[in-house]
């Protein structure tokens, strides 16, 4: 049987105005042993200047691991979302993530289909996922990395369509980054559907759901950025920890939350569940 391991989304540092690094301080201060660092392409003012903890892909891969050796912590997964459905935005944008993990020592590439074309049909993007999937699954087997899809849009938080799309590829490398606050937020139970894909899990989002987001939003959106702190939400973390303890794998419950507090009380949650 495997562990469950604790991390920490780098979106816990968004409003911070900090720098990827101070984030990731932050995060072993915490007492994270595992954070999910974010990347992306080209050049952002904010994340240049310092103030934001995304990492340009066109910096050197070891700034983060020499990041993550200073304090002591891993990365759990590389948050690199990118629009499947768009191949022209993600094929190469999602190889380049897969390679910038394999620098770092992150085993998985989590992201999802994002927001479809506006004239395309469901047909049409089940084809530019495949080709998107298949190109990334073939840098990724390689490597012995995972590409984590997220139930986050339109197709992926329909659980028949998100086990379609993960399948597409005919790849081991693709797999299930389940996160737990969008399929609830969608409509769907997400206790059984993460027990329906659980063989297929190689990392969770660990995201809740306050009350007041709950009777606001359930059934009427496909996700959101960021949940509350773990335990101060309608998450039963004891359910989902209970389906994810069957698995012979280790696993990492990344927590997805929009504060430094909301971290702090997360993991102490999580901690205290999974005793």
């Amino acid at each position: 049987m495997g562990k469950i391991l604790i991390g920490v989304n780098m979106e816990f540092v968004r409003h911070e105005d900090k720098s990827f690094e101070c984030g990731v301080a932050k995060a072993a201060e915490l007492g994270y042993e595992f954070c999910e660092p974010m990347v992306h392409w080209g050049r952002e003012l904010l994340s240049e200047a310092g103030y934001f903890h995304s990492v340009s892909m066109w910096d050197d891969p070891l700034r983060i691991r020499r990041a993550l050796e200073k304090n002591n912590i891993k990365a759990s997964a590389l948050s690199a979302h990118c629009p499947l459905c768009k191949p022209d935005a993600s094929t190469d944008y999602l190889k380049q993530a897969v390679r910038f993990a394999a620098e770092i020592g992150a085993p998985v590439v989590c992201t999802d289909e994002g927001p479809k074309p506006d004239w395309s049909t469901q047909e049409e993007d089940f084809a530019f996922m495949k080709y998107v999937l298949t190109e990334a699954s073939r840098v990724a087997a390689p490597r012995n990395i995972k590409i984590g899809i997220e139930p986050h849009q339109q197709y992926t938080v329909k659980p028949d369509l998100y086990a379609r799309i993960i399948g597409l590829a005919n790849s081991s490398a693709v797999g299930a980054n389940f996160d737990t606050g969008n399929s609830y937020l969608a409509g769907q139970d997400p206790y059984t559907w993460l027990e329906a894909v659980k063989g297929q899990l190689v990392h969770l989002h660990a995201k809740d759901i306050s009350i007041q987001q709950s009777d606001a939003e359930r059934g009427t959106v496909t996700g959101t950025p960021v949940g509350c702190a773990c335990g101060d939400g309608v998450i039963d973390w004891a359910k989902v920890i209970a389906v994810v303890k069957t698995l012979p794998q280790d696993i990492v419950f990344s927590v997805e939350c929009g504060t430094v507090d909301q971290a702090a009380r997360s993991i102490e949650h999580l901690k205290r569940v999974n005793s």
